[in-house]
């Protein structure tokens, strides 16, 4: 495996030089046969997921808004030992179409790039950055939203560049 990059200032300078590049592989990616692609999303996730430490990054937890569903609610007001209607005030708002979410950035729950409620954080937290579902080519316009913000995207996605052989246009 090539050297990993995990400082965010590099991964966000190249993401901003890399524009055109990922513009030009979104259409290479949409080309191919999308369950032979997810096969090897998932094995590249699989080993770069593995080699980076979230705790070192926490980025996600700075810079997300964070969907909360009622049931995480209820779950968190038990695990904090309080009551319902004192967690949505102090960690929750809701939207005018009833969607929850935490109710700032960074999440109340992160300390030195750590979750604090690990064990019991929210789905949509468990489940970023999403490499390991199915339809990668169909998620691949959302999941370059996060390209210059999360050391595991932005290494997967520069390694199945390689992998697929896409004419890479580093200048």
């Amino acid at each position: 495996m090539t050297e990993l990059i995990t400082d965010l200032a590099i991964i966000n300078e190249l993401a901003i030089t890399r524009e055109k590049e990922n513009n030009n592989f979104r259409s290479f990616i949409k080309e191919l046969d999308s369950d032979e692609t997810d096969k090897v999303v998932h094995e590249i996730n699989d080993r770069i997921s593995s080699a980076i430490d979230c705790t070192q990054c926490g980025n996600c937890c700075k810079s997300l808004m964070i969907n909360v569903t009622g049931e995480e609610t209820t779950a968190l007001a038990a695990h904090l030992q309080m009551d319902v209607s004192e967690v949505k005030e102090k960690y929750i708002e809701q939207s005018q179409g009833g969607v929850m979410i935490i109710n700032t950035i960074p999440c109340h729950f992160l300390k030195d790039s750590c979750c604090t409620i690990y064990e019991n954080r929210f789905t949509e937290c468990r489940d970023f950055p999403h490499l390991d579902k199915p339809n990668f080519s169909n998620r691949l316009g959302n999941t370059m939203m996060y390209y210059g913000m999360c050391p595991i995207i932005f290494n997967v996605i520069e390694t199945l560049k390689t992998n697929l052989g896409f004419k890479i246009e580093h200048h």
